[in-house]
C-alpha cells in the first residue's frame, strides 16, 4: 500500500493557513512552530507540483483556484475522521454552530440553553457571521451547522427548513399609520426607509417593494437590526425586517410599532444549513432534530408560527 504523503494533523495546518492568512499565524490558531505549518505546506505543494496558496505582498497567503478545490477535500477528509473517531450515537460531544447575524440572537442562544439542559455533555460554540462567511465556515468543516435564512444560499449547502417568518414592517409609534396593525408596502411609498444592508438581505427586502410596485426613498441601511429599530424609534424613517423581536423597545429607550404586512410576499424561512458533502456528527444530528421539534417542523408538522418559548420547556425532556 503506498504511503500517505501528509498527516491529517498536517491537513489542519493548511487548513489553518486558509482561515488565518499566514503561517505564523496559522502556527498560533493550532499551537504549533510557523517551521512545522510551513513544512505541511512545502511538502503538499511539492506533491501536487503545483502551489495551494499565492504569496501576496501585504496581504497574506490567499487559496489558488486549485487549492480551494483541495483545502475543501482536506476540511471533508478531518470532518470524516471526526466523525469516525466519535461514538456512533452519542450527542454530547462538540458542536460549532453558526449563526447568521441578525437572526441569531433571537433564537441561538435558547435553542443551545434547551439542548445542553438535555444534552449535559454536549459543548456547543456560537459563531456569528453572514451569510458567504457560514457558507465558507460550513465547507471547509470549521462549522457543523449553520442557522440562517432560506434565501441565497449556494446548492452544495443542506437546508432543513425550520420556521416561516413573514416580513414586516416597523414605525415610530407617532407614525400616521402606528395603529393601522396593517400596512401594505403602498402606504409605506412616501416614507423614508431604513433597510439591513447584508448581502441577501438587501436584496430579498428589495424584491418585496419590486412585487409591491413600489419604489422605495432609502434613507439608511444598516447591517444591525438595533440600530434600523433605533433609527425608526427616533423618526429617522420606516423600517423592514423578518426577524421577529419580542417587544417594542430600541437599544436607547425608543419604542418602535410593529405592523403586519400585506399583499405578495415573498416567503422567508428560518433553516439550519450544512455542508452536504460532510457527514454530521452525532451531536449535530441531535441538535437538527431539536431544532426542528423546537421551531415547528417535526416530521409531518411543516411549518409552524408557534412561539419557540411555547415549545422549548417540552422539547427539553422530548426532544433526542
Amino acid at each position: 500500500m503506498k504511503p500517505i504523503p501528509i498527516s491529517l494533523r498536517q491537513i489542519t495546518y493548511l487548513l489553518a493557513v486558509a482561515d488565518t492568512g499566514s503561517t505564523a499565524a496559522a502556527a498560533r490558531a493550532v499551537n504549533v512552530s510557523q517551521p512545522s505549518v510551513s513544512q505541511a505546506v512545502a511538502q503538499m505543494e511539492a506533491h501536487f507540483g503545483q502551489p495551494l496558496f499565492l504569496r501576496l505582498p501585504g496581504q497574506g497567503m490567499q487559496p489558488t483556484p486549485f487549492g480551494r478545490q483541495k483545502l475543501a477535500a482536506f476540511a471533508g477528509l478531518v470532518a470524516q475522521a471526526r466523525a469516525a473517531l466519535a461514538p456512533a450515537t452519542e450527542p454530547d460531544g462538540e458542536l460549532t454552530l453558526g449563526a447568521y447575524s441578525t437572526l441569531g440572537p433571537r433564537y441561538a442562544p435558547r435553542l443551545i440553553r434547551a439542548f445542553i439542559d438535555r444534552h449535559p455533555g454536549a459543548r456547543i460554540t456560537l459563531v456569528e457571521g453572514d451569510l458567504a462567511e457560514l457558507a465558507q465556515g460550513l465547507r471547509r468543516g470549521r462549522i457543523d451547522l449553520a442557522l440562517v435564512y432560506d434565501a441565497g444560499l449556494p446548492g452544495d449547502l443542506a437546508l432543513t427548513p425550520l420556521q416561516a417568518v413573514p416580513p414586516h414592517a416597523l414605525v415610530p409609534p407617532d407614525h400616521r399609520l402606528a395603529g393601522a396593525g396593517a400596512v401594505s408596502l403602498a402606504d409605506l411609498a412616501q416614507d423614508p426607509v431604513v433597510l439591513i444592508n447584508l448581502p441577501h438581505s438587501l436584496g430579498y427586502f428589495l424584491s418585496l417593494f419590486q412585487i409591491a410596485g413600489v419604489t422605495p426613498r432609502i434613507a439608511a441601511e444598516t447591517a444591525s437590526v438595533e440600530m434600523l429599530r433605533a433609527m425608526v424609534a427616533n423618526g429617522l424613517g420606516v423600517g423592514l425586517l423578518a426577524t421577529d423581536l419580542p417587544h417594542d423597545l430600541a437599544y436607547d429607550g425608543g419604542r418602535v410599532a410593529r405592523l403586519a404586512l400585506t399583499g405578495r410576499l415573498l416567503p422567508s424561512r428560518i433553516a439550519i444549513a450544512r455542508a452536504a458533502a460532510l457527514p454530521p456528527t452525532a451531536t449535530a444530528s441531535a441538535f437538527l432534530h431539536f431544532c426542528m421539534r423546537a421551531m415547528g417542523n417535526a416530521p409531518g408538522q411543516g411549518f409552524a408560527e408557534a412561539p419557540l418559548a411555547d415549545t422549548l420547556e417540552a422539547c427539553r425532556t422530548t426532544a433526542p
